[in-house]
């Protein structure tokens, strides 16, 4: 790639559509594949879009990687479609039955090969939540993580991240380059590829990288590398709605019908950073406020 380019490496990881009613194998030990749709994890696709909206600006290149079975390289053509430059599949039989802390081993390894500046992925995985391992493997590498990302600016060699946080706050985070990033789904719309791009990216080459490729040992990554034990049976995670209390400040009828329509949406807060004296000083009059402190004696 080119060296006055910024390079960026977008995790892809396959994921299981929550919806279709999951089948259990006759003894038990798993889930049926068949009848289970798969699916690019949508989060991850928004870290692409982040990705290629730099690569757009021209300040930067972008290569894709995803770790899976012969079926996850429909995932990467479309990122070649979008617009990625390199795509790179990563599997072996030995990386089967591994846990997050396997999966870290793996990641990191292949940080270390490519020595991306910028890792992009989704904070969450559509059917299982959380997925520590590719910001574990960052940590791991001495690099910062930001979670739960809404949009990215770089400034030389640092980049400038709005994060969602706690009861709809958002927080503004400086973290020097490399790091990884980890976005959250729903901040952004994800591009379509055109009829021409599709076509294109079916003849495209793409990079496949085993075990011996990356040189990793086979302890370290799979069952063997796994420090927990893997679960008889494992359910994809139902795709929940969430309710929001209404605004207790409306009218009855109207928090009944916020309530009947699905809630209303979440109102964004603030984080305000007082001085240790005056935070101090605005916890005592709340307390003193809701009654929580002792009345002083005459």
């Amino acid at each position: 790639m080119s060296e006055n380019k910024l390079e960026i490496l977008v995790v892809l990881r396959e994921c299981s559509d929550p919806r279709p009613p999951v089948g259990l194998m006759t003894r038990g030990a798993g889930l049926r594949e068949r009848g289970l749709r798969r699916l690019t994890n949508l989060a991850d696709l928004e870290a692409l879009e982040h990705a290629l909206a730099l690569q757009d600006a021209g300040v930067a290149q972008v290569s894709v990687v995803a770790a899976g079975p012969a079926r996850i390289e429909d995932s990467l053509r479309l990122a070649l479609a979008l617009g990625a430059r390199r795509a790179i599949r990563v599997w072996d039989a030995g990386f089967e039955g591994g846990d997050a802390l396997a999966d870290a081993h793996l990641w990191q390894r292949v940080y270390t090969v490519l020595r991306p500046k910028l890792i992009l992925t989704g904070n969450r995985l559509l059917d299982a939540g959380c997925d520590p391992a590719p910001g574990l493997a960052a940590a791991r590498m001495g690099m910062g993580c930001v979670s739960a990302a809404l949009s990215l600016v770089l400034n030389d060699n640092q980049a400038t991240v709005l994060r969602k946080g706690d009861c709809g706050a958002r927080q503004k985070i400086q973290v020097q380059l490399p790091c990884a990033i980890l976005c959250e789904a729903g901040a952004r719309q994800v591009r379509y590829p055109g009829l021409e791009a599709v076509v294109n990216a079916t003849t495209q080459p793409v990079e496949f990288w085993s075990l011996a490729d990356l040189g990793l040992p086979v302890w370290e990554v799979g069952a063997l590398g796994a420090t927990l034990e893997q679960g008889e049976v494992s359910f994809p995670r139902p795709d929940p709605l969430r309710a929001t209390t209404p605004d207790p400040s409306l009218p009855a009828f109207e928090r009944i019908l916020a309530l009947l329509s699905g809630g209303i949406q979440p109102r964004e807060g603030k984080m305000h950073f007082l001085p240790p004296d005056q935070v101090v000083e605005s916890l005592m009059e709340i307390f003193q406020s809701e009654g929580l402190l002792p009345e002083a004696e005459a």
